[in-house]
């Protein structure tokens, strides 16, 4: 390349703002300021949106937190078996008024004061707190203990002192409609604690589950006693008895086997 033409050349290097080239023909020519506008404007828009990326993709494009759905689904569970529990109490303290059954009062308190270990879980699920639920399913092991402990008491001392309840077939209608409700209510509680992964909620399900066998064995023992062998009925008791228990170690292994994290 000769002196003059590389003068040239080079002397037909231009810049527009950022772009820098060269004409490889000489003479006059036009330069369009909207495509090197344009050019600019797309630049420092991808630029813009590198810079945001973070926060481009951190909305949550209108979907609600996962915590807070979880939270939700939790309480209206809790509420759900609760109100199941109480239409279960409800229908037995009818049937004790009308019978005046003392056994059938000592189940219908049982599963009355049962029902409350929804009330922590509950709040637990509406703080959003892994510690508060946590704790919940503590409490809701060791009413299933406390259970055990009732059912084995109450059984002994039936073999120590015998006595044969009356009104059989109020007895049995009550305990079936225990044991209708509480399944129900622990299908509900197991259901919901397996979906949002919490073991409280697997635990209180474990609760009502174990109620549901008590009123079970409310039937057993009417019918043992109508059959003329009322020596079943604490036996059935403390068969009972061993059976919550099996269910409380099993709770307490589910909940103690899940950390909880603040």
């Amino acid at each position: 390349m000769t002196a003059t033409t590389y003068e040239s050349v080079k002397g037909d290097l231009h810049r527009h703002g950022a772009l820098r080239h060269a004409h490889p023909h000489t003479g006059p020519h036009e330069h369009h300021a909207n495509a090197a506008h344009e050019h600019e404007h797309e630049h420092e828009h991808e630029h813009e949106h590198a810079d945001h990326g973070e926060y481009a993709h951190g909305h949550s494009h209108g979907l609600v937190d996962e915590s807070i759905k979880r939270s939700r689904e939790g309480v209206r569970a809790v509420t759900l078996a609760l109100a199941i529990l109480g239409t279960t109490a409800a229908v037995q303290a009818l049937v004790f008024a009308l019978s005046g059954s003392l056994a059938l009062l000592a189940d219908l308190i049982h599963n009355g004061g049962d029902a409350l270990t929804a009330i922590p879980l509950g709040i637990a699920f509406a703080l959003r707190s892994p510690r508060a639920e946590r704790l919940a399913g503590l409490a809701v092991v060791a009413a299933i203990f406390i259970s055990a402990c009732v059912a084995a008491y109450e059984s002994i001392l039936r073999l120590i002192h015998p006595s044969t309840p009356g009104h059989l077939l109020i007895l049995a209608l009550a305990g079936a409609i225990g044991f209708v409700g509480n399944w129900l209510a622990a299908l509900v509680r197991t259901r919901a604690g397996h979906q949002l992964d919490s073991p409280a909620l697997i635990a209180d399900g474990d609760h009502a589950r174990v109620d549901a066998y008590v009123s079970l064995g409310v039937i057993a023992s009417a019918i043992a006693i109508a059959a003329g062998a009322p020596i079943l009925d604490p036996l059935i008791g403390l068969g009972m008895t061993l059976v919550i228990l099996r269910i409380t170690r099993e709770s307490w292994r589910t909940v103690r086997g899940h950390p909880h994290h603040d």
